[in-house]
C-alpha cells in the first residue's frame, strides 16, 4: 500500500523548480526587436537573482500590470533623455539594443531608491518615461 504523503511529495517535487523559474509570455511589441509579441521566456524569480544590473530584461509590476522592460537606471541614478539618446549621470549610455529610438523625447529623473525601466521599442512603450522609477519590490523576475 503506498504512504499517503507519497502523491503529494512527489507533486511538490515536480512543480518545485516552477518557485524559481516559470515562463513568462512577451506581451506587446514595447521590446522589439530583443523580445516578440507573444515569445515565451524564462524567468528567475526576483528572491533567488541577484539585485537588477543596468540592460538587463525583467518582469516588472507597472502601473498597469505585468510588462516586461529593460533596467536603465539603478538606485541613486540620474536618468535624462534628449531625443534618442540617454544619460545616466551625465554619461551618454551606449544602448545597442534600441533599433527604434525616440527622436523627440526629452525629459530628466531621478531614481532615488527606486529602478527605472524602459522598453527598447521607445516609440511603442510605456515605461519609466511616465511612470518615473519602480520600487525594488516591483521588480518580479529577471528574464533568461
Amino acid at each position: 500500500m503506498m504512504k499517503p504523503w507519497i502523491l503529494p511529495a512527489a507533486l511538490a517535487l515536480a512543480l518545485a523548480p516552477l518557485a524559481v523559474v516559470h515562463p513568462v509570455r512577451v506581451s506587446g511589441r514595447s521590446m522589439e526587436p530583443a523580445l516578440h509579441d507573444g515569445s515565451l521566456r524564462l524567468a528567475l524569480r526576483a528572491w533567488v537573482s541577484h539585485a537588477p544590473r543596468r540592460g538587463e530584461i525583467w518582469l516588472v509590476e507597472g502601473p498597469h500590470g505585468p510588462t516586461v522592460k529593460r533596467v536603465l537606471g539603478l538606485p541613486g541614478n540620474s536618468v535624462a533623455w534628449t531625443g534618442p539618446d540617454l544619460w545616466v549621470n551625465s554619461q551618454r549610455l551606449d544602448e545597442p539594443w534600441v533599433v527604434h529610438p525616440e527622436r523627440e523625447g526629452r525629459g530628466r529623473t531621478g531614481c532615488g531608491d527606486g529602478y527605472l525601466v524602459l522598453g527598447d521599442n521607445r516609440p511603442d512603450s510605456q515605461d519609466g518615461r511616465s511612470w518615473g522609477p519602480l520600487p525594488a519590490k516591483a521588480l518580479r523576475a529577471r528574464i533568461l
